[in-house]
C-alpha cells in the first residue's frame, strides 16, 4: 500500500510539472494578445499642473485659442484676442488634462493615424511646460460604439481610446474659457453699492454702505437694511454673467442697446475702484453694458428681476435686531404698567429677584421678536403710549422703541432713527397680553 501511494504521488507530481512547463513555454495566440491589450488602460497624460505655463487649443475650422499664465498664476487669453480668462474654467480643464486616463490602449505602434481621424484631428491641445518642454494631445474621430474617441500624443506611436466625458471636459471654445462676469470686483472688499431703478413708474436711487460685516442703507435716508435682501443683491452682482452665445452679434447688440429702454444701473465701489453696469430692455431681450469689459451683451432675464426692487424691498421690517439671540434684559412701560425681566444662564428673573416661569417669559420674547412693519409711513407718530427697551449681545446692543396709537393701527419709532414703522393693532395687543401674562416659576417640590 505504501509503495502504491508513493507511485501515485509521483505520477501526479510529474503531471503538474508538465503543465507548468507547457504554460511557461507556449506562445500566446492572437486572441490572448488582443485581450491583454484591451485590458491595459494606461494614462494618456500625467502632468504637474504647477509646471503648466501655457495652453493652445485648436478646434477644427475655428481660430486657435492661446492662453498664458502670469507670474502670479492668473490665466489670460492671448489669442485670437486678448481677454481675461475665467480662472475656474481653465483650472477645471487643467485638472482633467493633467491626469488624463485612457479607456484602453488600442495600438502600441500605429501606422495609419488617418483611420482614427488623428492626421487632421477634431481637437489639438498643446501644453507648454517649464523648461521649454511641451506635450500635444490629439483627439480624433468617435469610435464605432459612439461613446469614446481616439486619442494620441505627438511623438508617441500609441493610439488610445478615451471616454466621451473626458473629451467634453477638454473641448473648450473661446467663449467657454473667457471671463463672462459683468463685475470683476472683489465683493468681499466692496464698500458701497448704488442701485438706480430707471423704470418710469419706479424711479429710485438707493445707496448701500458696508458697515463692518453687514450693510446699511445710506440713501435716500439712513435706514436699516434687510440683511437677506442685501446679501442677495451682492450675490446677484457677483454672479452676473453675459450670454456667451450673443458675443458674435456685437453690432446687433450695440444697435439693440441704443434703442432699448433703460431699466436699472448699478455702481460698485471697492478697494480697486468703481465699476458700473447699465441694464436695458427691448421687447423680451435684456442687454447690459459694463465698465469692467468692452462690448454690449445679452443677459438673462433673472438679472433684471433681481435689480427691479423698491426701497421697501431692501428695508428691515423687524422692529428689533436681536433676532434669535436671547435678550439680556427687557423693560416695558405700557401706560401705568411696567415690566422688567433679566436673563441669566437659562433662567428669567423678575425685578424682585424672583424666578419667572420660562414659558411665559419666552412667549413675550417671541412677540417682541416678531413685531414687524406692515409698511413704512412718512408720518403719524404722535404721543407714545408704550416704551420698550431691549438689551442684548452681552450688553453691546440696546434697542429703544416708542409706540404711538394712530387710528386703527400703531406707529413705532426706534430712538435716534428717522424711520417710522406701522404696526398692526393685533401685533401690539398680543405683545401686551404676553407681558400681562408673565408669572413666577412654580415653587420647587420639597
Amino acid at each position: 500500500m505504501k509503495l502504491r501511494d508513493l507511485l501515485i504521488a509521483a505520477a501526479v507530481l510529474a503531471a503538474l510539472l508538465g503543465v507548468l512547463y507547457w504554460s511557461n513555454h507556449r506562445k500566446p495566440n492572437e486572441d490572448s494578445s488582443a485581450k491583454t491589450s484591451a485590458d491595459v488602460a494606461p494614462k494618456i497624460l500625467s502632468l504637474n499642473q504647477t509646471d503648466v505655463t501655457g495652453l493652445s487649443i485648436r478646434r477644427k475650422d475655428e481660430p486657435q485659442v492661446d492662453l498664458a499664465k502670469s507670474e502670479t498664476g492668473i490665466w489670460q487669453i492671448t489669442a485670437p484676442k486678448t481677454l481675461t480668462a475665467e480662472q475656474e474654467s481653465v483650472s477645471s480643464m487643467l485638472s482633467a488634462l493633467s491626469s488624463l486616463n485612457s479607456e484602453r490602449l488600442l495600438e502600441e505602434k500605429a501606422t495609419d493615424l488617418a483611420s482614427y481621424g488623428l492626421v487632421d484631428p477634431a481637437i489639438e491641445i498643446s501644453v507648454s511646460l517649464k523648461g521649454n518642454k511641451w506635450q500635444k494631445l490629439l483627439i480624433g474621430d468617435q469610435t464605432p460604439a459612439g461613446n469614446s474617441f481616439y486619442a494620441s500624443l505627438t511623438g508617441d506611436p500609441r493610439v488610445f481610446t478615451m471616454a466621451g466625458y473626458s473629451k467634453t471636459s477638454l473641448d473648450k471654445s473661446l467663449n467657454d474659457l473667457r471671463d463672462k462676469r459683468l463685475f470683476t470686483a472683489d465683493f468681499d472688499k466692496v464698500s458701497q453699492i448704488e442701485l438706480v431703478n430707471q423704470k418710469p413708474d419706479k424711479k429710485l436711487d438707493i445707496t448701500f454702505a458696508r458697515a463692518k460685516d453687514t450693510w446699511q442703507i445710506l440713501k435716500p435716508k439712513p435706514y436699516r437694511v434687510e440683511i437677506y435682501q442685501a446679501d442677495e443683491l451682492v450675490r446677484t452682482l457677483r454672479e452676473a454673467r453675459f450670454d456667451a452665445s450673443s458675443v458674435a452679434d456685437e453690432s446687433k447688440n450695440a444697435g439693440a442697446f441704443k434703442a432699448a429702454s433703460p431699466l436699472a444701473s448699478v455702481k460698485v465701489t471697492g478697494a480697486s475702484g468703481t465699476q458700473e453696469l447699465e441694464l436695458r430692455k427691448t421687447k423680451s431681450d435684456y442687454y447690459a453694458k459694463s465698465s469692467a469689459l468692452s462690448g454690449i451683451y445679452k443677459v438673462p432675464v433673472t438679472l433684471s428681476s433681481s435689480l427691479d426692487k423698491s426701497l421697501d424691498d431692501f428695508r428691515n421690517k423687524k422692529l428689533f435686531d436681536f433676532a434669535y439671540q436671547e435678550p439680556d434684559k427687557i423693560e416695558i412701560h405700557d401706560g401705568a404698567k411696567a415690566y422688567f425681566l433679566t436673563h441669566s444662564g437659562s433662567d428669567w428673573w423678575g425685578p424682585d429677584g424672583k424666578k419667572l416661569d420660562e414659558g411665559s417669559a419666552e412667549a413675550l420674547v417671541g412677540k417682541l421678536r416678531d413685531m414687524a412693519a406692515e409698511k413704512f409711513p412718512d408720518s403719524g407718530f404722535g404721543s407714545a403710549s408704550v416704551e420698550i427697551s431691549v438689551t442684548s449681545d452681552g450688553g453691546k446692543r440696546v434697542e429703544k422703541v416708542s409706540i404711538a396709537k394712530n387710528g386703527d393701527t400703531y406707529v413705532a419709532r426706534r430712538v435716534n432713527e428717522p424711520a417710522l414703522y406701522e404696526l398692526s393693532s393685533s401685533a401690539v395687543a398680543e405683545m401686551e397680553k404676553a407681558a400681562a401674562e408673565l408669572k413666577l416659576a412654580p415653587e420647587p417640590k420639597k
